[in-house]
């Protein structure tokens, strides 16, 4: 009598239908609308809807407003819960197959060219300051970094301000937000938008970087004041994105991350 076994883990039975795949493989380049997965996928619309709802179900996609058009969500893929389901896959088969799914940092001689990266969103007071800081300070000087905003505010948002400070032991106090028409002649490798807003007036760059978008809602949006808590959610947030951002600026790191 044959043995049926265990059930395949989840993350197998979500990965192996090749729809869910290409949605999965679509979405760990950024974020994105349902109709742009619709154009990407050349499939109907509900059925890429009814794939989206399940991979939302098992954890390994989110979805938020769009703070452009609200009718809109944009679908994000967990990148950290896509390690913990490949780590368990892994286990499930064979304790040896044990992955380690953490990012890694590249090292100087690994990283024969530095990539350059621009940060994007609408006042460049509190996401994208807070994106280049943190890449900066687990790239070191393997990257050059820079963010700028479409509609700058006159200072950086001292919630920004205070918790790249008291839970990452980095300074920005000094820094003032930059126009993104003061970088439209630079040469950009990575153009990261962190604000829904700020993706549909984003400029064109020589070169043609590599586009990605990060879809992060502003903390401060609802009344102009934002707490403690918020500023922490968004340092933590966009601190996982730069982790997982680490391999694709230089696919062959191996070093650990940078504490």
């Amino acid at each position: 009598m044959v043995s049926t076994g265990r059930a395949a883990p989840a993350f197998v039975r979500m990965a192996a239908n090749p729809l869910r795949w290409r949605l999965l493989t679509e979405l760990a380049a950024g974020d994105l609308r349902v109709g742009e997965l619709v154009d990407l996928l050349g499939r109907p619309q509900n059925l890429v809807s009814y794939h989206l709802r399940q991979l939302r179900r098992s954890g390994l996609v989110t979805a938020r407003r769009s703070s452009f058009d609200a009718r809109d969500s944009y679908y994000h893929l967990d990148l950290e819960h896509c390690g913990h389901a490949l780590t368990a896959t892994g286990v499930a088969l064979h304790p040896a197959l044990r992955l380690d799914p953490a990012p890694r940092t590249p090292t100087a001689a690994q990283q024969p060219t530095r990539p350059r990266v621009l940060f994007a969103c609408t006042g460049n007071s509190a996401r994208s300051p807070v994106a280049e800081a943190l890449l900066r300070h687990r790239i070191g000087g393997r990257a050059e970094v820079t963010s700028a905003g479409s509609h700058p505010k006159p200072r950086t948002d001292p919630g920004a301000v205070r918790v790249l400070r008291e839970h990452y032991g980095i300074d920005i106090a000094d820094r003032r937000p930059l126009h993104l028409d003061a970088v439209a002649g630079r040469r950009f490798d990575h153009v990261i938008s962190l604000c829904d807003k700020v993706r549909e007036v984003c400029p064109e760059f020589s070169g043609e970087p590599r586009r990605t978008h990060w879809s992060i809602p502003d903390p401060a949006a609802a009344d102009g004041r934002a707490g403690p808590p918020a500023f922490r959610h968004l340092a933590a947030e966009i601190d996982t994105r730069i982790r997982h951002l680490l391999p694709v600026l230089a696919p062959a790191a191996n070093p650990e991350v940078q504490s």
